[in-house]
């Protein structure tokens, strides 16, 4: 694929952030709080998490149990989340930045695209509509509309089974030829960033989240963040040459090893 071709390459950036957005950009994920408040609660939904950590299920199948047991409508579930949820503290001042050192911003999403539009320009503001959303998306169920009680479903963005592999976004990037391809930043902090944590050339894991646990098990690169404050400090000091994406690369398994990265065990059980 030419870099033409690439939406985020229309400015011919040498740099681009992808991100998740559920928990990453905000500082809860929606989905996971529409489960834990108004679907089947936080045990079933934490107990698919890890089946599908350890290869029991398919984050596709752990992810619809989970949007299917939300039954209230969806103009509701829109308007709920848009009450409760809040962007991480660092992420405006991050994306000014972004966009003054044409860095565009991606979110790939296993979420569904209405909701995360609707928040963005709740929380972001304008400028959000600047964001390339790559996500799942949403659809009536036969026979009923979906602003009625049961009446929408989740509908995936592909066929895999994350639902949405968000690799597939990410390596016709990075199968740009040298000269043209840029550097490639991504953020994430679950198991539905597991496809995508081998493709990108610096990963920023949330501290404490099981994104991390797989990076240790898989001998991932990556660095830890608490908050895109520190995504931000990072990324200026790469852009500015005074730090290298190899250096920032190695930090994560010396936090996780000190015991800075927020989550319990070691390399060999890290994923237990």
């Amino acid at each position: 694929m030419a870099a033409s071709d690439l939406p985020a390459m229309k400015t011919n950036p040498k740099f681009i952030f992808f991100t998740d957005y559920d928990g990453t950009i905000t500082e809860s994920d929606s989905n996971d709080f529409m489960t834990d408040t108004i679907g089947f609660g936080y045990d079933l939904r934490r107990q698919g998490n890890m089946d599908t950590l350890e290869g029991r299920k398919t984050f596709r199948e752990s992810f619809k149990e989970m949007m299917d047991s939300v039954k209230k409508p969806y103009n509701e579930c829109i308007e709920y989340l848009l009450q409760n949820i809040k962007l991480d503290p660092g992420f405006n001042d991050f994306f000014k930045w972004s966009l003054e050192n044409n860095i565009p911003v991606v979110v790939l999403s296993s979420g569904m695209e209405p909701i995360i539009k609707a928040l963005l320009a709740k929380l972001v503001g304008p400028d959000s509509e600047k964001i390339q959303v790559v996500a799942n998306n949403v659809r009536a169920r036969p026979g009923k509309s979906i602003n009625e009680e049961g009446g929408w479903e989740l509908v995936f963005h592909d066929e895999s089974g994350f639902g949405h592999d968000k690799s597939r976004t990410l390596r016709p990037y990075a199968q740009l030829p040298a000269d043209q391809r840029p550097t490639m930043f991504y953020a994430g902090d679950g198991v539905s960033d597991l496809s995508a944590a081998r493709e990108t050339d610096l990963l920023f894991a949330k501290k404490g989240h099981d994104l991390i646990k797989f990076c240790v098990r898989e001998d991932i690169p990556f660095t830890v963040f608490e908050s895109w404050k520190d995504i931000h400090a990072v990324c200026k000091e790469i852009v500015e040459g005074k730090q290298s994406v190899q250096e920032a690369a190695v930090e994560g398994h010396q936090q996780f090893k000190s015991g800075e990265a927020g989550v319990n065990g070691s390399a060999n059980g890290a994923a237990k």
